[in-house]
């Protein structure tokens, strides 16, 4: 893979700058464009026992930019692709999402049908392109035709319009190498992508197990939460934490919020948690003047902070001085045999039960004595530093995955960028290179 140096030939073409050898065409000279229908979902029998794939934005949406689609939610009859005259897409077609939302993209791995909601194009038969390295193409235009569509209720993209579209087109060979280059990539992110699902998986697991079943023990009894080891004591969280309520500074008041270096953290700070039970701070701070006018309840750091409004349930330790608003509770040790960060993972594992216990009309909130008389186990400090060390690990697995993950996905939008506009020319690429790249 070579860049382009400044004496390389390039052309202006309708889209850009493009190779020399490349050439602009409408999508309409490359591929016949198709539209879709839904069949009478009153007719039994063009749903019943369907097996042709019936595919929707919806699909579309959850393949997370991976170019292959090869099942669908629902599925239709036979009946149905003959009596309303749905078009049967074939193999290595594309198929694009152009209503609620447009710019979703696949490759057909099946013969398939769809909805209105989508386009398919399927390539000329006098023409010689490969539809990945097309898919890739649209991904990469997803804003281009979000903005071509139009529409009130919701933005479509129309059949003219896509049909008008210009598209780059690279020598076959190259375009073949470019698709080849990024479905390594996505290989590489999907393989992630699963590992990620494992861990977590395993995590639950582990969750399930030590949170109920302890490490070691072999005799047990039957309480009010559940079996657990025999030498476990049932309290309620007003015995083991002191339960704070929060709130919100007034926004008018000047000297509240200005220049504040006060953490105040809300349930939407927690609930953006992802592989971690700790908060360094929340996006918004108060001042001192804040803290001592409004009588707020300063967390000291180590303490369980717990959103107990909208939603209900997320929950993590604070690593400095937080206050937090009215949509949450702080959970302050009583001892120092209270390790925070076992009780985190009890109560993230009792996300559930906490949400049962709430009440409410317009939101379900816990209420602070509901949460005071909430029933959890206490175990020695030792066992709960051990079963916390366990999942903290299976933490940091599951943050590094995602690490891993995005960073991939930044080499992949490079490649996008750099590969799919000629900016960086694919040439005698060794797969070697490609397995590099990906992994790097």
């Amino acid at each position: 893979m070579s860049k382009n140096q400044p004496n390389q030939e390039f052309k202006t073409s309708e889209i850009a700058n493009i190779p020399k050898e490349w050439k602009a065409q409408k999508v309409g000279d490359l591929f016949t464009v198709e539209t879709g229908t839904t069949p009478s979902t009153k007719q039994k029998d063009y749903w019943e026992n369907g097996i042709i794939n019936w595919i929707t934005p919806s699909d579309l949406s959850k393949l997370n930019d991976k170019t292959d689609i090869g099942n669908t939610e629902r599925k239709i009859t036979e009946k149905a692709l003959k009596e309303c005259n749905l078009n049967l897409m074939p193999l290595g077609s594309i198929i694009l999402s152009t209503r609620a939302p447009v710019g979703y993209v696949a490759v057909l791995q099946e013969n398939s049908t769809f909805n209105q909601g989508c386009k398919g194009l399927i390539l000329h038969a006098e023409k010689k392109a490969d539809t990945r390295f097309y898919c890739y193409y649209f991904l990469s235009k997803k804003q281009e035709l979000q903005n071509l569509s139009s529409g009130s209720t919701f933005k479509e993209l129309s059949k003219a319009r896509l049909e008008n579209l210009k598209l780059a087109v690279p020598p076959l060979p190259e375009q073949k190498k470019i698709a080849e280059v990024l479905s390594t990539v996505d290989q590489a992110i999907e393989k992630v992508g699963q590992a990620i699902e494992k861990t977590q998986r395993l995590k639950k697991g582990l969750m399930l197990e030590l949170l109920t079943k302890g490490i070691g023990h072999k005799e047990f009894k039957e309480t009010d939460i559940g079996r657990i080891p025999k030498d476990w004591n049932v309290k309620k969280v007003r015995e083991l934490f002191d339960v704070k309520t929060g709130t919100t500074p007034s926004t008018k008041q000047n000297g509240y919020w200005q220049e504040g270096k006060i953490s105040w953290i809300t349930p939407s700070d927690l609930s953006k948690l992802t592989d971690t039970i700790s908060i360094e701070e929340g996006e918004r701070k108060i001042t001192e003047k804040a803290l001592k006018e409004v009588n707020l309840s300063l967390m000291p750091k180590e303490s369980i902070i717990i959103s107990t409004r909208a939603p209900v349930g997320y929950v993590a330790i604070t690593l400095r001085e937080s206050t937090f608003n009215q949509g949450c509770k702080g959970l302050v040790p009583k001892s120092r045999d209270i390790l925070s960060s076992f009780y985190c993972y009890y109560f993230q594992a009792s996300k559930s039960k906490l949400e049962n216990l709430s009440s409410g009309s317009t939101f379900k909130e816990l209420s602070k004595d509901h949460l005071q008389n909430f029933k959890i186990p206490e175990l020695t400090l030792t066992e709960q530093n051990r079963i916390a060390n366990v999942l903290v690990s299976a933490d940091k697995q599951l943050e590094y995955l995602r690490t891993k993950k995005k960073n991939l996905e930044k080499i992949k939008k490079g490649l996008m960028d750099d590969l799919l506009s000629g900016k960086v020319r694919v040439v005698k690429l060794k797969q070697e290179r490609i397995d590099n790249q990906a992994a790097s």
